[in-house]
Parts: structure tokens; sequence; C-alpha cells
């Protein structure tokens, strides 16, 4: 069975997945990179890097996948749909080598990168493109890439599998939260904790009704 998942998304103390405001020279605003420095630390991240339990936790983010689902903010930063010449962050060769669907109110055509990453441009409802994604991924798992407004409206829709989180310590008192409106989500996951000796925390959600 096809899962929908959703590996290493960082949030703070406050619960807050980025700072603002964005912008091209700042894609997480304020936070800079704090939310990720745990993960660039990582063997997954730097050939020279960790190999404990957040390198165990990281790489499990690249594996079982035919397809990602992100949102309009992951993929460009504001006014990025009046850029007709702009092909996401990642350069020629994203790190994805699926089918990715950009969810915009700003559809465009299709665009096929190295690598195997096509990105396709969808005005769709959390239920309508995960049908599609998950067609496209030919029984394998999809990626919920973020932003933190995608994976809550996910979340609110009933459609996430299985979630790893990582708390940074960290206090950023604005930008964008990840749990507004999402009371009582803990009753449908069994969460796990794994505290880290680089002071973050695992935290795993697993639907109760998968499996």
């Amino acid at each position: 069975m096809s899962l929908t998942r959703i590996h290493n998304f960082a949030i703070s103390l406050d619960g807050f997945a980025t700072g603002e405001p964005q912008s091209a020279e700042a894609p997480f605003g304020h936070a800079g990179q704090r939310l990720h420095e745990w993960m660039f630390a990582t063997r997954f991240w730097d050939p020279k890097g960790s190999v404990g339990v957040d390198n165990a936790f990281a790489e499990r983010h690249s594996h079982g996948f035919g397809a990602e689902i992100m949102g309009a903010h992951k993929y460009g930063p504001p006014g990025w749909h009046d850029d007709p010449e702009w092909e996401g962050w990642w350069g020629a060769n994203p790190p994805f080598h699926t089918p990715t669907f950009v969810l915009t109110h700003h559809p465009r055509p299709s665009l096929e990168m190295e690598g195997g990453t096509t990105f396709h441009f969808l005005d769709a409802s959390p239920t309508e493109a995960l049908a599609i994604a998950q067609k496209a991924a030919h029984g394998q798992d999809v990626r919920i890439g973020g932003g933190p407004s995608l994976v809550r409206s996910f979340l609110a829709a009933g459609l996430v599998d299985h979630m790893h989180l990582v708390q940074v310590p960290i206090v950023l008192g604005r930008g964008v939260r990840l749990w507004d409106g999402l009371e009582g989500l803990e009753n449908a996951y069994d969460i796990e904790t794994v505290a880290s000796p680089t002071g973050v925390t695992h935290l795993t959600f697993t639907r109760r009704d998968v499996g």
C-alpha cells in the first residue's frame, strides 16, 4: 500500500517551521538555517558528517518514494509565479528525482529537470493532489515536502500516514506555525520521541489505522 509520509520536517520550540519575512535572499526569513543545522551536520548531507541518531533519521528522507507534493512557498519566494524563468531553488538537478507536484493557484506548464525530477503545477485540493501523486508514484510512497501551510492542510484532511518532525531548541517567536488548527491531532497517531545528543528531539507520528 502506498503511504503518505513526511520526513526531516523541523520546527522550533514554539512550533514555527519558518521565520519571516521570506524572500529570495532569505528563504526561511529571520530563522535563517537554524532549523536545519542538525541535518547539515549529518553524513546524509555531508560525506564528512556524523553517523549518529540524527543521521539515522535524516537518511530515511530518500527511501521508497515515487512522487513528492510541495507547496508554492517551498518551490520559490513570494512572487515566483510572475517570473517565467524561475525553475526552483535547486538548480538544474533538483534532489527529488521523482514527479514533483507543486500546489499553486498559478499553474504553468510542467518543467522537466535533470535527474528524473519533473515539476507539475496544480491548482488542487490536498485530496485531489494526493490521488494524482499516488498514480504517478506507481505503488511507491508519496512524500509531503512542505512548507508548513501545506503540511498543515494534509494533516487537517487526515491524509498523512507517517510524519517525522524534528524539534529544534530555538524560539523563533514569529513566522508560520505548524500546529494552528490541529487540536487533538495526537489522538489519531502513535507518537514516539527520541532525544539526540545534539539537542534536537525526533518525533515520529504513525497513524493508528495504518498497517
